[in-house]
């Protein structure tokens, strides 16, 4: 089981790892220095974290993801609709929408999903 709760930290270093894997654990380190100004021990402080949560691995030193960028916004999406909205899609946009005007094109395109899950296509 993959534990999705990460913070915002955590969350540019999977990005990181996503945007560049398959990436040694070296390079890495040279990329967290680039991007966080981090030092080595910080970086291996949450790459360890993160496989222990299960989003990452770190096999010989080769550090990939477990799970791809998309699955894990998709699930994090499904959590906040199900902690925040008691599971109700429609409140989720309904709260979205109210607060933010959609284009057109956004419409269309939300539009467009809901057509396409009525004929049984995935978007």
């Amino acid at each position: 089981m993959i534990d999705i709760e990460l913070g915002a930290v955590q969350e540019r270093f999977a990005d990181i790892v996503w945007a560049h894997e398959p990436v040694s654990s070296g390079e890495l380190v040279k990329l967290c220095e680039q991007e966080l100004k981090w030092k080595k021990p910080t970086t291996y402080t949450v790459l360890r974290k993160l496989c222990e949560k299960g989003l990452l691995q770190n096999e010989g030193g080769v550090v990939t993801a477990r799970i791809s960028r998309e699955d894990f916004y998709s699930k994090k999406s499904e959590q906040i609709v199900a902690d925040s909205y008691k599971g109700s899609l429609p409140a989720f946009v309904a709260a979205f929408i109210s607060r933010k005007d959609l284009t057109e094109q956004e419409a269309d395109e939300i539009r467009q999903m809901i057509d396409a899950f009525r004929k049984g296509e995935k978007p």
